[in-house]
């Protein structure tokens, strides 16, 4: 018995049941990992341990389980799905229960009638996973397990022999290739209705990004974080020079002694025009695709004026000049923008509203409250804030500042340490201890925080900015000027501004070990893989109703709408069925011209009177070929004639052509009426 058990795991020895079941099981495996960072934890051990259970019973050719094991797991998962979820009702525990059910609908996979029923939901699940992701690596696991399910039902209908797998894969590939032209048709053409296309989101998965609370060394951890924020394309390729790289997200007034936060949104008295453009000349357009932050503030080039409707929502500016959205940020998003690298913004003369901007709490950075006391008294107490920022700023560029990712851990007193004792920080660190003195200087200062910088990837020539490219830099307000930007790290490290430059992490092991083998092969990679996502985002998931319209003027509808794109669908639809019908009976006039030519003698033969059994052969036929000796020459012809078709039909060395066969079989003489046979060959 364990020799004949040991050779159900050899490879091509498994009994066609135990291989084609234990293939469907991998399937469904792939599948639950697919949807495993969405489900909670109990359910995935759950169906791994039911689908690990349901192979075992397979290999050792065991029965399945009775109805009540089947009942007691199904009762459990419905409890952990309440437990989890609160509901069994709603797109997340309906997810978490679908998976479930696929897994448990394995331990009665009894008939085929059971098999179609589990491939039904596994390709239900599969959709399911487009919930919570719709990224171009998403797609490509859909994929792989669609082809593994599509295979898995090529195999059900196919109950006779043992057909390898290889075989199913390759007709189910052809399939999927059949069907993609009609797919492509679908997706071009099906009308995006706003209220109806496309799949809700849940704002409750966190993402990496910027907050909307700064602590001192929370962007430094963003450093780490290599993953895209945002991609820019820039009209003409006029990229702005690399110290107008600036784009701005929340930016901070409130400090507490700890953490930074944005002003509350309260209605001001009187509105104020948030933005005046100094020069339209140096308009630069651009086109942005932030990625999903999860949050409401929309990337933008400093500074931009206006914004089209971003995800469906109009996009607001605040006095800060913070772009924001009323829902978060859950899926890409691209608009394009002209933003103007010189403005002026904020009140000309010193008012009230500044008055937030200069508040600074109590019992927190003694030292630096002290160093503006003597900054003062160095400067013999002028009014004007120029000398003092120039006075600060030289301090950071001569001071022996450092700009580094691991300054250490800050307490209490946070400028008090970098001024004083740490003298290292990354750019958080050091735009705080510069707007904290400021404002200890009695000078407006508010702390920015955005990106600054990136990368242009060399495949499609698209700016690149990363999490790692997290800025956060100061603005101060002056008489006449107003806001104005000042970026301190620039003063310890100019190299991020000027040659936008990053801290990076040490590369990992499998980074590094790409790195000895090729330097530059880990880059290639990545620019390649970013710039195909970059590609994906760009034609498939924002492919909206917008630019339906815009392919419909370029088909030469001049003003199209919804009917339009019916009718297109609809046309393509008909074309393509007939299209799949012409085909259809071309590969049947096709299909075997040997039997067919094989059944157009046998026809003439029997015209002549000549009984033949359906399942004749050549050589049959030209065995029963007798008649009177008047025709004896016509009769040896056709003799010769049929032995040809056999042996080219069966002899691998045989150099006669079919085209040849076919040919003489049209020279081939009239026969005479034949007499019929006696015994004809069965």
């Amino acid at each position: 018995m364990r020799i004949a058990n040991s050779r159900l795991w050899q490879p091509g020895t498994l009994p066609r049941e135990t291989r084609d079941t234990l293939f469907l099981l991998g399937v469904i495996g792939w599948i639950v990992a697919l949807q495993s960072p969405h489900i909670p934890l109990w359910c995935t051990v759950m169906t791994s341990m039911v689908l690990l259970w349901r192979g075992w019973l397979a290999v050792g050719a065991r029965s399945l389980p009775g109805w009540p094991w089947r009942l007691a797991l199904l009762v459990g998962a419905t409890a952990g799905t309440f437990s989890s979820h609160q509901t069994i009702l709603g797109h997340e525990a309906g997810v978490t229960l679908i998976v479930v059910l696929l897994a448990l609908k394995t331990l009665e996979l009894r008939a085929r009638r059971d098999a179609f029923v589990i491939f039904f939901l596994g390709f239900f699940t599969l959709l399911t996973h487009f919930f919570y992701s719709q990224t171009l690596l998403t797609a490509l696991g859909i994929l792989l397990a669609f082809l593994g399910l599509l295979t898995g039902l090529v195999l059900a209908h196919m109950p006779v022999g043992h057909p390898p797998l290889w075989r199913a894969a390759r007709l189910a590939g052809g399939m999927a290739l059949l069907g993609a032209p009609i797919m492509l048709v679908l997706f071009m053409l099906f009308p995006r209705f706003a209220p109806l296309w496309g799949i809700p989101t849940d704002s409750g998965f966190g993402r990496s990004g910027l907050s909307g609370e700064m602590q001192v060394g929370q962007i430094a951890r963003l450093a780490l974080d290599d993953s895209i924020a945002f991609r820019v394309e820039f009209e003409d390729g006029r990229r702005p020079a690399q110290d107008q790289l600036y784009f701005r997200g929340p930016v901070m007034s409130v400090f507490d002694g700890l953490q930074w936060r944005p002003r509350p949104r309260t209605p001001l008295a009187t509105p104020m025009p948030p933005l005046d453009i100094l020069d339209t000349a140096e308009a630069i357009r651009y086109r942005l695709t932030q990625e999903p932050s999860n949050r409401p503030w929309v990337m933008t080039l400093e500074a931009t004026p206006s914004l089209p409707p971003i995800a469906g929502q109009q996009a607001r500016l605040s006095p800060e000049l913070e772009w924001t959205v009323d829902r978060p940020l859950t899926d890409v998003t691209r608009f394009d923008a002209v933003a103007h690298p010189h403005f002026r913004h904020g009140p000309a003369q010193r008012d009230a509203t500044l008055l937030p901007d200069l508040e600074l709490p109590g019992g927190f950075n003694p030292r630096t409250l002290q160093l503006a006391q003597d900054l003062r008294r160095e400067l013999d107490h002028t009014p004007e804030p120029e000398p003092y920022i120039d006075a600060v700023l030289q301090r950071l560029r001569t001071g022996g500042y450092a700009y580094t990712l691991e300054p250490g851990l800050y307490g209490r007193h946070t400028a008090d340490e970098f001024w004083f004792d740490r003298r290292a920080g990354f750019c958080e660190h050091i735009a705080s201890s510069f707007v904290i003195l400021m404002r200890a200087l009695d000078i407006p200062a508010r702390v920015v925080t955005g990106y600054h910088g990136g990368e242009i990837n060399p495949v499609d020539g698209v700016w690149t900015v990363r999490q790692s490219d997290a800025h956060a830099w100061a603005e101060v307000w002056l008489p006449s000027r107003g806001w104005t930007r000042i970026d301190p790290t620039a003063y310890v490290a100019p190299a991020r501004t000027t040659e936008l430059s990053r801290l990076r992490p040490p590369p990992g092991l499998v980074a590094n070990a790409m790195l000895r083998i090729h330097p530059d092969l880990l880059w290639q990679v990545r620019a390649f893989w970013e710039a195909t996502n970059n590609r994906w985002n760009q034609w498939v998931l924002n492919y909206t109703s917008s630019r339906q319209m815009d392919l419909l003027r370029q088909l030469g509808f001049s003003s199209p709408s919804w009917t339009d794109l019916f009718h297109l669908m609809i046309g393509a639809l008909v074309f393509a069925s007939l299209l799949g019908a012409a085909w259809t009976a071309w590969s049947h006039a096709r299909h075997d011209p040997w039997l067919r030519l094989l059944h157009r003698a046998r026809a003439r033969l029997q015209q002549a009177g000549l009984e033949l059994p359906p399942q004749a052969t050549p050589r049959q036929m030209a065995t029963q070929l007798t008649g009177p000796q008047a025709h004896a020459e016509a009769l040896q012809r056709w003799r010769d004639w049929l032995l040809a078709l056999e042996v080219q039909r069966y002899d691998p060395s045989s150099t006669i052509r079919l085209a040849a066969l076919r040919r003489d079989f049209r020279r081939l003489p009239a026969l005479p009426a034949l007499p019929p046979l006696a015994n004809p060959t069965p």
